[in-house]
């Protein structure tokens, strides 16, 4: 009974094909090597791109705001994403034209391809990091001061650009707090001298900061500033 059972039963079978030729084992590799490229992507995209900056602002908006969880932090991402879209779109161009399209023709291997494809991601990063960042993991990997751009390895290049992203970040952020904050101390102190103690200044300075933010068409701003900041 027992061996008609598993006789009649489902089978599954896994092909790889043969992994002992170069064909089967370049296909293996390549299977691989997609598959990591999609786990990988998702965090090169949030951390090594115009993304930092733009959803650190974006938050800081809404904490300078008060508005708690307004907008929700699916609308602030998705935001965040269409513009660091459309802030890469000329670097992603670049790359298509330098990398994709001689890789795709045969006129480049795989790592000339590679090569050039990072050349025009790297000239932004660099474009957007602050030298001092640089110097500064330059000097924890203790290499030489570089005396070009070329001579900077991917490994100073990358922290040191989200470093210098996140401090412009909180550089904007601390500029849209300013004229919410001069609100929040006008509201209080008129109901300090109203002897409203009891009531939050925030029940009514909200309404306010709103209407600051409506009247100087705030989005157009805040949105039309930060995509200007990068270079």
């Amino acid at each position: 009974m027992l061996a008609f059972l598993a006789s009649a039963g489902p089978s599954l079978t896994l092909d790889m094909g043969d992994l002992g030729e170069p064909s089967g084992l370049s296909t293996a590799v390549k299977i691989g090597l997609v598959m990591t490229a999609l786990v990988v992507l998702p965090s090169v995209l949030v951390m090594f791109t115009a993304f930092v900056r733009l959803i650190v602002v974006f938050h800081f908006l809404r904490q300078a705001m008060g508005t708690q969880s307004l907008p929700p932090n699916q609308v602030l991402t998705g935001l965040a994403l269409m513009l660091t879209f459309f802030v890469m779109a000329p670097v992603a161009q670049q790359v298509y034209d330098d990398a994709i399209i001689p890789y795709q023709a045969g006129e480049m291997d795989g790592e000339q391809a590679l090569d050039a494809g990072l050349q025009p991601v790297r000239n932004w990063m660099l474009t957007n990091t602050r030298e001092s960042d640089v110097m500064l993991f330059a000097r924890l990997a203790r290499i030489e001061r570089p005396q070009s751009r070329d001579e900077i390895p991917m490994r100073i290049v990358l922290p040191a650009f989200l470093i210098s992203e996140l401090k412009t970040g909180f550089q904007i952020g601390f500029l849209l707090f300013m004229p919410f904050l001069v609100i929040d101390l006008v509201v209080a102190s008129v109901l300090l001298s109203m002897g409203m103690m009891m009531l939050p200044p925030i029940i009514i300075s909200l309404p306010f900061k709103i209407l600051l933010f409506v009247l100087v068409d705030g989005w157009n701003l805040l949105v039309g500033s930060v995509v200007q900041s990068f270079n």
